[in-house]
């Protein structure tokens, strides 16, 4: 695995990244998987079940402003353990919930935690990943999200057809604590800047003296360095998310994350009620074909990431807005014979190969999310980001709910049909998503190299 990850200081990086992200996906995985236990024990609706995934969605995209400032100024090592801790609590609460307000309320406290994970996995990672390297290392990162959602589905169908929903909320809050542990044992605080950057074959993540921003480029055109420093994160973060929402590039990725978590945020809510009810399966080929589509979601995921790094150093500087360009049609395409047809046999294909395509999306956009904004507002850059996105996230299930309930409502259509016409009635934005990433390769490259000489700019050697 060392050799994979390349060494033994990354394998641990990867591995706690993509342990986080996991967490956080096999919670939401879970509510999905023990959606009908969930429905029978407290007597909600659709749209009901999609509001406990909303909820935590909604809380974090408005916990994540001050969470992309303090990322920016604070140990985001320290600030990633509490958020883990917090975290954990909220999972134990909610196995424990006796009533539908008491499970919503705990989503909420999930909310809080999730937000701080974006802000500082995407500015740790800046500082421990050579640029050239960013998507290959995100797609591995990336990966956890897929491995989570496919464990919290796994898991959820199981022990919810076996025993109670509550311990699968108890087991991923031990799971947690545990993740909380390893991170304060293996996971020193990186120099910002890139000093700490970690070469292939490194044994340790090399220590650097801290430094700070300087030469703050707020105000004026991006690329320009100033003379001022940002002395204070509060006073600035106005001024910061300002500014790097007139970067044009990042406006079309954040849209185009959103669009696509948006998606995603849903089909997990609802993919196992849809599979046992659409194509007429039992818990035991529920497993395999969550195994078999995750597979091949991981699998788009690291190769995504590969495949973008590989052809930027063949000479294609847009790969990483190409790719995810490709990625979000393909899985558009792809998806919607997978969903329309009730047999499983002749559906499987093309489901998998749709969730290769979406997750090969998301490591490349990230990188170049990275691309496109100095070191010194990383934070506060995935912040804006993260805030779409979880309201992406938040408007996802929900909305799903609330169309599969309405259509369900028309005379003469079934629950599982409801849900397969919402599924395929969601896959028109995720297809204008593709056509919406396009339009940033007249961008990029400006964006990218403007950064690159506003990061340049920014560096000092003041403490931090």
């Amino acid at each position: 695995m060392e050799a994979l990850f390349g060494g033994p200081a990354r394998t641990r990086v990867i591995l706690l990244f993509a342990g986080v992200l996991a967490l956080g996906s096999a919670d939401l995985g879970m509510v999905g998987a023990l959606a009908r236990e969930l429905e029978n024990a407290f007597r909600i609706t659709h749209a009901q079940l999609g509001l406990l995934a909303t909820v935590s969605s909604g809380v974090g995209a408005l916990a994540t402003i001050p969470m992309g400032a303090l990322a920016d100024q604070v140990s985001r090592v320290r600030l990633l353990i509490y958020a883990i801790v917090l975290w954990s609590l909220a999972l134990l609460a909610g196995g424990a919930a006796q009533s539908y307000l008491w499970l919503l309320l705990s989503r909420l406290a999930m909310g809080g935690a999730i937000a701080a994970a974006g802000p500082l996995l995407a500015s740790l990672t800046g500082d421990l990943i050579p640029a050239a390297e960013r998507a290959k290392v995100y797609g591995w990162i990336l990966s956890g999200e897929m491995v989570g959602a496919g464990i919290g589905l796994i898991v959820g169908a199981n022990v919810g057809a076996a025993a109670s929903w509550r311990y699968g909320f108890w087991l991923l809050g031990l799971v947690g604590a545990g993740l909380a542990v390893a991170v304060y044992r293996w996971l020193p605080e990186p120099a910002r800047g890139g000093a700490s950057q970690v070469p292939p074959g490194a044994p340790e993540i090399p220590l650097a003296a801290p430094v700070r921003m300087r030469g703050n480029p707020l105000g004026v055109p991006q690329g320009v360095g100033g003379a001022d420093v940002l002395r204070q994160a509060w006073g600035s973060l106005g001024r910061a998310f300002a500014y790097i929402l007139r970067i044009p590039t990042i406006r079309i990725l954040i849209v185009a994350s959103s669009v696509g978590y948006f998606f995603f945020a849903g089909l997990r809510t609802f993919s196992v009620v849809f599979v046992l009810s659409w194509y007429d399966v039992d818990i035991r080929e529920l497993t395999g074909l969550v195994v078999a589509v995750g597979a091949g979601a991981l699998a788009g995921t690291v190769l995504g990431g590969r495949l973008a790094d590989r052809l930027l150093h063949n000479g294609r500087p847009n790969a990483r807005i190409m790719v995810p360009a490709v990625g979000y049609t393909a899985t558009a395409l792809l998806f919607a014979p997978g969903l329309a047809s009730a047999s499983v046999a002749f559906a499987l294909p093309f489901i998998i190969l749709g969730a290769a395509t979406l997750g090969a999306a998301n490591p490349p956009l990230d990188a170049a999310r990275l691309d496109t904004v100095t070191p010194w507002l990383w934070g506060r850059a995935e912040s804006a980001r993260t805030i779409l996105r979880l309201a992406g996230e938040a408007l996802g299930p929900v909305c799903f709910g609330l169309v599969a309930d309405a259509l369900a409502g028309r005379g003469g259509t079934s629950r599982a049909a409801s849900l397969r016409d919402t599924f395929l009635i969601m896959l028109v934005p995720l297809l204008a998503n593709g056509l919406i990433m396009l339009s940033a390769r007249h961008t990029y490259l400006a964006d990218k190299e403007a950064a690159s000489r506003a990061g340049a700019a920014g560096r000092g050697p003041a403490a931090y």
